[in-house]
C-alpha cells in the first residue's frame, strides 16, 4: 500500500484551502451581521403648543349683539317709558340719530332690492310703534371710533 504524503505543495494547498472553505461555511451565521448604528440623536420635541383660546368676536359681531337684543327689548317694551329709555341707550351705538337703516326686500343674483331707506330714529320708533321685530341685521358698518355708521337688515 502506498503511503499518501501532503508533501506536494499543490495537493497539499487544496487540502488547507478545502478545510479553510469548510470552516468558513460552517462558522457563518445565518443572520446578517449587522453594524451597530449610532446611537439616536435625542430630539427636544417642542412644548405643546397652549390650546387656542376662543376667538374673540369681532366688534361688528358685538355691536350685532347689543342691537338684536335692544330691538328686541324696544319691540317688547312693556310700557312706553322703557322702550323710549331703551332707544335712548341704543342710540348711543351710532355715530347720529340719521344712521341710514336700508331693509333688503329682495335680492336676486347678488343685486339687492331695498324698501324706502330710513334712518335709525325712525326704525326704533317704528318697532315702539309696531311691537314686531320682524327684520334681523345682515349688514353693518362702523366707523373708527367703533360707532355704526349703516345698518342693513332682512326679513327673518
Amino acid at each position: 500500500m502506498k503511503k499518501r504524503n501532503l508533501k506536494f505543495p499543490l495537493t497539499r494547498s487544496l487540502a488547507v484551502m478545502l478545510f479553510v472553505l469548510l470552516a468558513m461555511g460552517a462558522c457563518k451565521s445565518k443572520k446578517k451581521v449587522v453594524e451597530a448604528e449610532p446611537e439616536p440623536v435625542p430630539v427636544e420635541e417642542p412644548a405643546p403648543e397652549p390650546a387656542p383660546e376662543p376667538e374673540q368676536p369681532s366688534a361688528e359681531e358685538v355691536a350685532v349683539g347689543k342691537l338684536e337684543s335692544y330691538f328686541d327689548a324696544v319691540a317688547n317694551a312693556s310700557t312706553l317709558q322703557s322702550a323710549n329709555n331703551t332707544i335712548r341707550e341704543a342710540m348711543g351705538m351710532f355715530s347720529n340719530q340719521n344712521t341710514p337703516v336700508l331693509i333688503v326686500i329682495h335680492e336676486e343674483s347678488g343685486v339687492k332690492d331695498y324698501d324706502e331707506p330710513t334712518t335709525i330714529e325712525r326704525y326704533l320708533n317704528y318697532l315702539k310703534d309696531t311691537k314686531k321685530n320682524l327684520n334681523f341685521i345682515s349688514d353693518i358698518r362702523m366707523d373708527g371710533s367703533g360707532k355704526v355708521t349703516e345698518l342693513e337688515l332682512r326679513r327673518r
